[in-house]
């Protein structure tokens, strides 16, 4: 499975298009690796193929997000809170900009106590799949479109 070179988003990655949401996804990469502890790209579990992104989902849609924690931070850690980062990292790496939170709505969701919202499922698909789910997106927020000289 592709990585999409770390933190660039799958719009960028697979059009070269910059959408107002980019950073949030590159933000949302690098919440997951900082709890984690472990990076997007070269990313390998010996259960599957999915790159880090695909392995919190697996976790959190089966309710074993606990297991995606580092386990440097041994019992350092306030559980909840890094759940909740959990949470927010996959809200932040959804598939098309618009399922995305801007960063205003990241920076109070960190704030705040209150439920998360249920995040979709992120982009950790092929590049070949990738092109296709954004041929048949909706119309999303772009500010440039970068073209090769």
């Amino acid at each position: 499975m592709a990585s999409y070179r770390g933190y660039m988003s799958p719009e960028y990655a697979s059009e070269g298009l910059y959408s107002t949401k980019s950073d949030v996804f590159s933000f949302g990469v690098l919440v997951l690796e900082i709890v984690s502890g472990k990076r997007n790209r070269g990313f390998n579990n010996p259960d599957h193929e999915l790159n880090l992104l695909g392995h919190a989902w697996t976790l959190f849609i089966e309710d074993r997000s606990s297991e995606f924690i580092d386990a440097a931070m041994g019992n350092t850690c306030n559980l909840s809170e890094v759940l909740r980062s959990i949470n927010l990292g996959l809200l932040c790496v959804q598939r098309f900009p618009e399922d995305r939170p801007n960063m205003q709505f990241v920076v109070l969701m960190l704030s705040s106590e209150g439920a998360l919202p249920q995040p979709k499922e992120p982009c950790f698909f092929t590049d070949r799949n990738m092109m296709e789910a954004n041929s048949t997106s909706s119309t999303q927020p772009y500010i440039t479109m970068l073209e090769a000289r």
